[in-house]
């Protein structure tokens, strides 16, 4: 077992699997997505205090949800590649990082047009919002000081470092409804007992998962490209049977894109 896990520290083996399980995780995303959303548009009943406005929880919530969780697929890779020093590891969190942004960015957006309905208000700085927010620019910050430093290892390693101490505010955003007053409402789905109605909880975990497999989909698909921009030079690139067919069309593409110069100069030679 751990021989074939150890498997995964492999390029090229990663590149290629990843890339045969792309399509699978992108299919199973469409298919959890599209019940989500129908079930939740257009099954689930009316809440009978908030109206329609309730269903951008179908939306919000699961971007809540996957800003946190990406954050620790970030944070884990990142401890890794520090202590291993796996350098796929590192390619993880890279390719992990934007992604989280967005679904930070989208929660809070999503945030605020319910708040304003519900609360009043777009934006307060109570212990939730303000929190989440903070994630959003642990997110920005990785990701500009990976750009930041020329040299890649010291950039992988400053960044590392970043992630990790950043975990510190994932279970800030997650009890701050219990540690401080707060206009947002508490924990529903994650009790034991939930409180709110099976009717409307079914689309939003269909939602739920629906956005994690995005998150599986998109990784996967930027993390085989930060795989052949780091062995770009390596030899098993150049085999790989997509870079060869693209190698074959590119001269021909040259020679087309030539051509007409070469022969605009012969008849008005």
């Amino acid at each position: 077992m751990f021989k074939w896990l150890h498997r995964f520290g492999s390029a090229p083996f990663v590149y290629r699997f990843s890339g045969a399980l792309a399509p699978w995780v992108g299919g199973a995303c469409a298919v959890l997505l599209g019940i989500g959303l129908y079930l939740g548009l257009f099954v689930a009943p009316t809440d009978y205090e908030q109206g329609e406005s309730y269903r951008i929880i179908y939306v919000h919530v699961p971007a809540a949800i996957m800003s946190m969780f990406v954050y620790m697929v970030m944070a884990i890779s990142s401890a890794v590649f520090l202590i291993w020093r796996m350098k796929l590891a590192d390619a993880v969190a890279q390719a992990a990082a934007p992604i989280g942004a967005s679904f930070t960015f989208l929660a809070l957006v999503t945030g605020s047009l319910w708040g304003k309905p519900m609360w009043g208000t777009w934006w307060i700085w109570d212990g939730r919002l303000t929190s989440e927010l903070l994630l959003l620019f642990l997110y920005l910050g990785y990701m500009a000081l990976r750009a930041a430093i020329e040299q890649p290892q010291s950039a992988a390693r400053a960044a590392a470092v970043l992630a990790i101490v950043g975990v510190v505010n994932i279970p800030i955003i997650h009890y701050s409804v219990e540690w401080w007053s707060t206009l947002h409402q508490p924990a529903t789905i994650t009790k034991l007992k939930p409180s709110i109605h099976e009717s409307m909880a079914v689309p939003l975990r269909f939602m739920i998962f629906g956005f994690l497999f995005l998150f599986g989909y998109v990784l996967l698909v930027r993390l085989r490209t930060g795989i052949l921009q780091r062995e770009a030079r390596a030899s098993w690139v150049a085999q790989l049977p997509e870079i060869m067919r693209f190698n074959a069309l590119a001269p021909a593409a040259d020679s087309q894109a030539v051509s007409p110069s070469k022969h605009s100069e012969t008849k008005h030679g």
